[in-house]
């Protein structure tokens, strides 16, 4: 597992590499970490991190990683040092890699819109009105359900998906594999396990 703070610390360093340090935002972060969990659950089937994720007013929120940077509000968080980067595991750079490739360019509000859509977010929050508070925890089945929609979603929107899905139907609908079923063997086999 990761620390939750050096996760949070990625997408800081990352925003101010991109020139978008002025929209990395407490709120932000906290919709980055929400997607980062719920993807590396679907892909790993453990967390990316042990802090819990709650379902409050404005969208998922890991309170540890939001009293750090409270101080800030909606104000841009400051550049960490690249040394904390350090302990992040080069497989899950990749993953979080993908999460800002996929969610960063996304304003915080944008990113809040997106979660208050969502069901986990929703089914965490069932019978609240809108503008109540909660603490109440988004369960972990139901980030790792909605990770493996949003792999879904990366996946099909790769500039490279429609090219390759493309040829594995043509190799498919063009092969003469031996494992082709032929007219008529489904009824002898149904009619071999029948006698």
């Amino acid at each position: 597992m990761v620390e939750l703070l050096d996760v949070a610390r990625y997408f800081i360093i990352r925003a101010y590499e991109d020139g978008m340090e002025a929209e990395i935002t407490n709120m932000k972060i906290q919709k980055l970490l929400y997607y980062s969990q719920c993807l590396h659950l679907a892909m790993y089937d453990e967390p990316l991190f042990l802090e819990e994720i709650q379902a409050w007013r404005y969208g998922p929120v890991c309170p540890p990683a939001y009293k750090y940077y409270s101080e800030f509000e909606a104000q841009q968080l400051p550049v960490p040092s690249k040394e904390f980067l350090e302990g992040i595991p080069n497989d899950k750079k990749k993953l979080l890699e993908e999460v800002w490739e996929n969610f960063g360019g996304y304003h915080a509000y944008k990113l809040s819109e997106m979660t208050h859509g969502e069901f986990p977010w929703k089914k965490a929050r069932k019978g609240l009105a809108p503008r109540a508070s909660s603490t109440e925890p988004i369960r972990v089945e139901d980030m790792k359900a909605l990770g493996y929609q949003k792999l879904d979603f990366i996946e099909r929107n790769h500039p490279a998906y429609e090219i390759v899905m493309s040829k594995v139907l043509e190799d498919a609908l063009t092969s003469e594999s031996s494992t082709r079923i032929k007219k008529g063997e489904v009824r002898d086999w149904i009619n071999s396990l029948l006698d």
